[in-house]
């Protein structure tokens, strides 16, 4: 089951990735952009998600995924990470949110980190 030092990790070994506090929580960043948030006592994962997938992700899977109230109106979902199944998930997690905050200079970068996992 991966936790708050492996999201830490995998997040910071994506280009450009720093982690910076606000709100009293980390939060991990890729050309200053937002891309993931360790809230709830870092029991729990933020990141960016498309609201069509989103609410997709909610209904499929309820006991993983969620939508915190203040962030509803945003394209964020939380993720329990001691719902996700391995560090596998949580990587194409980190990896999709990355790819929606990076600049195109980095996507164009690290083509690597472009696709979708298995695409």
């Amino acid at each position: 089951m991966p936790d708050a030092h492996d999201v830490r990790r995998i997040a910071l070994s994506l280009p450009d990735t720093t982690e910076k506090t606000a709100w009293s929580m980390p939060t991990f960043r890729v050309a200053g952009k937002m891309f993931a948030t360790l809230p709830e006592d870092e029991t729990s994962l933020a990141v960016r998600c498309p609201k069509e997938e989103r609410d997709e992700l909610v209904l499929a899977e309820p006991g993983k995924f969620w939508i915190a109230g203040h962030e509803a109106q945003f394209a964020w979902v939380r993720a329990r990470l001691a719902a996700l199944e391995d560090e596998d998930e949580l990587r194409a997690i980190l990896a999709d949110s990355w790819r929606q905050a990076a600049p195109s200079r980095l996507l164009d970068a690290h083509p690597e980190l472009g696709l979708p996992a298995g695409g």
